[in-house]
């Protein structure tokens, strides 16, 4: 009689387990999973890649830092070489602009002081002439004033007035109307003749400008000084130069 088999497993019986590729037996050895082994292997390559990747990475971030840090070196070499150029230009300006503001400081005061001498020397001129006015308005009260005013002008010196004076007195004593009575000589140099002092101005006999004028030039040009036409005054007698 042939043995029975049924179609069908027992509801309840255990079901197989089935070796084929999902684990690998090893005498000895516990299984272990294919796909585990795949994972593990799998993740030695990445994390030998990502170490890889790392060293890669470092590498060229080291590189980077470092053409980073020349380059911003550089550029702040550049910086300070250009605010050094800037400064001395700006110092080579300044120095310029204080050389030119010294020139024109010293210009100014320059034509500063040209111009108050100038109006010094007019102010000196007008009071002169303002004093000459009124010495010669004055001549026929104050004779003497009117030689000390016009000696310097027929070129003597404060010295020789003693001895023009002495003369004068000797000849006239100042006096612009004095007129000798033997000879005709007249006027404070008593002029010899008279009307020779025409030679300065008509109005001789009133103005003794014109006759201190005319003296002046007579005493120059025949004694050189009045100390020298009054040496020859005394050593003569009677006396007259």
């Amino acid at each position: 009689m042939a043995r029975y088999t049924p179609r069908h497993a027992p509801r309840h019986a255990a079901p197989k387990r089935s070796l084929g590729r999902t684990a690998v037996s090893v005498v000895g050895r516990p299984l272990v999973s294919t796909s585990l082994v795949a994972a593990v292997v799998t993740s030695g390559i990445a994390l030998s890649g990502t170490f890889e990747d790392s060293a890669n990475a470092d590498a060229v971030g080291l590189a980077f830092d470092d053409s980073a840090t020349a380059s911003s070196t550089q550029e702040s070499q550049v910086a300070l070489e250009d605010a050094a150029r800037v400064a001395s230009d700006r110092s080579a300006t300044n120095v310029q602009k204080s050389v030119v503001a010294a020139k024109a400081d010293a210009t100014q005061k320059a034509e500063a002081a040209a111009l108050a001498k100038k109006r010094r020397v007019a102010q000196e001129r007008a009071a002169r002439a303002a004093e000459r006015k009124k010495v010669l308005e004055n001549a026929q009260e104050d004779p003497k004033s009117v030689a000390r005013l016009l000696l310097p002008e027929h070129g003597f010196g404060s010295d020789q007035w003693g001895c023009l004076e002495q003369l004068w007195i000797g000849e006239s004593d100042w006096r612009w109307y004095a007129e000798n009575s033997s000879s005709g000589a007249y006027g404070i140099p008593q002029s010899l003749p008279a009307n020779k002092m025409a030679s300065v101005a008509s109005d001789w006999r009133t103005n003794p400008v014109t006759q201190i004028t005319w003296g002046l030039d007579y005493i120059k040009r025949s004694y050189g000084t009045p100390c020298n036409a009054l040496a020859q005054w005394q050593a003569r007698s009677p006396h007259w130069y």
